[in-house]
């Protein structure tokens, strides 16, 4: 593993341009979501999936594939699109099929440039996995509200987890990989993600009991902030301090959305079971 120097702490000068990305970007996702099954924009979420996979490729092929990122980082956009777009269509089993022969195909494509072939494999992996499972649930029957559940307890755990753990402070969730969190922080985003589960369930048009939203509200939050925990280590085994430097006072694509990548795979599984008649 690289040995990297102490993480930085939260820098409060640039506060400003993280609050100005933000309400930039969330109007243009949410827009994204809400709008895709009008006539004439059932693209406009593909799009923007596709958009994002191509800058998370370039970001994981510079962190992973210094001498020849640009060909890993084709590879696995290439990869992961096709998996994406036969979701999109509704074709789930080719979908996953995409996916494995492009982890393979990556693999090959970083071998012949004298990468490491398994970086490539697990990032087609890494990455498709939850694009695949978010195209499958904004096509389902209420993915527009699932959708926008999900990102609302994923921003909520992230929100809440930061807030509660700067305030609290207290001992820390695990110092070797991310110093800079905490258990209070921890505690904190799981309340928040429930809290949010519970008032989507409540307060929108979404087919769910308050109870079923909020538990599944807790579990995308434990998955939101496992998947922070995981890219923060990835981070460190590759030795960078962020995946990139796309989003103003953000970093990079990778490291808005490490959480979001867990949290989409837990919500995919409540959506399936709730589809069998479960939490109404």
């Amino acid at each position: 593993m690289t040995s990297l120097p102490p993480a930085r702490r939260f820098d409060w000068s640039n506060l400003g341009v993280r609050v100005a990305s933000a309400v930039v970007l969330v109007p243009a996702v949410l827009g994204a979501v809400w709008f895709a099954d009008l006539p004439g924009l059932r693209w406009m979420f593909l799009v923007l999936v596709a958009v994002a996979v191509a800058l998370l490729a370039i970001e994981w092929g510079a962190m992973t594939a210094p001498y020849a990122p640009v060909r890993v980082s084709t590879a696995l956009t290439v990869a992961v699109l096709a998996g994406a777009f036969l979701a999109f269509q509704h074709h789930m089993v080719l979908a996953w099929a995409a996916v494995a022969l492009g982890a393979a195909a990556a693999a090959l494509v970083a071998r012949g440039v004298a990468e490491r072939p398994a970086n490539a494999a697990f990032g087609v992996i890494y990455l498709a996995i939850p694009v695949v499972c978010l195209v499958w649930l904004r096509g389902m029957p209420e993915g527009r509200q699932w959708t926008v559940l999900l990102f609302v307890v994923a921003w909520a755990a992230d929100i809440a987890a930061f807030a509660v753990g700067s305030a609290l402070k207290g001992p820390k969730l695990w110092p070797r990989f991310s110093p800079n969190k905490t258990w209070s922080g921890f505690f904190g985003g799981l309340a928040a993600a429930a809290g949010a589960g519970a008032a989507m369930a409540a307060f929108s048009a979404i087919v769910l009991s308050v109870q079923a939203g909020a538990l599944i509200g807790l579990i995308g939050g434990l998955a939101t902030m496992a998947g922070d925990l995981w890219e923060s280590m990835l981070k460190r085994r590759f030795g960078v301090k962020d995946s990139g430097d796309l989003i103003p006072g953000h970093g990079g694509l990778l490291d808005r959305v490490d959480g979001l990548m867990f949290a989409v795979v837990v919500l995919a599984v409540a959506r399936l079971i709730n589809h069998w008649g479960w939490a109404h």
